[in-house]
Parts: structure tokens; sequence; C-alpha cells
């Protein structure tokens, strides 16, 4: 798969896990974009691991493992972030 179907993988898979998990990641919308890239190769990787077929273009099929490993990314991160608090004046 080129990176830039990672890429756009990515993105979309990141946008879905936002929608999945509730609060603002610690880098915001870019950076929750940015962890369902990340996402994308960790689920590429969980698939793996379990003996089945990790990401393969750009298909609903690599979407979802995309989405699965930008759920655990994004969930490992704001579990270790903590939540974050924005305070108004």
């Amino acid at each position: 798969m080129g990176i830039l179907s990672w890429i756009i993988v990515g993105i979309v898979a990141g946008w879905l896990a936002k929608m999945v998990i509730p609060g603002e990641g610690p880098g915001g919308v870019l950076g929750d974009l940015l962890i369902g890239v990340v996402g994308a190769i960790a689920g590429g990787w969980i698939f793996n691991a379990f003996g089945h077929a990790g990401a393969t273009g750009v298909n609903i099929g690599s979407i979802v493992v995309a989405f699965v490993g930008a759920v655990v990314v994004l969930w490992l991160m704001r579990l270790f972030t903590g939540p974050r608090h924005t305070f108004v004046r």
C-alpha cells in the first residue's frame, strides 16, 4: 500500500475514531487525524498478529482495520494523557 493510501485511510479512520472516542485529544483535531494514520499502522499490526489481512489499499476492509487501530491508539493516548480541560474566563 502506498504512502498516500496510508494517509487517506488513516485520516478517515482518525475522523471515525474521534467520533467514537469522545473528548479532545492532546493535539486537537489535527492530532486525532495523525493518530488515525498511526492507528492504520497499528491496526495492520494487530490484524496480522491474529492471522488476518491488514490494510491492503483504499477500501472498506482497510478502513475497518485502520479504524480499529485508531480507536486503540486514541484510547491509549487519552488514557495516559488524561482529560483536557479548557478554562474560559
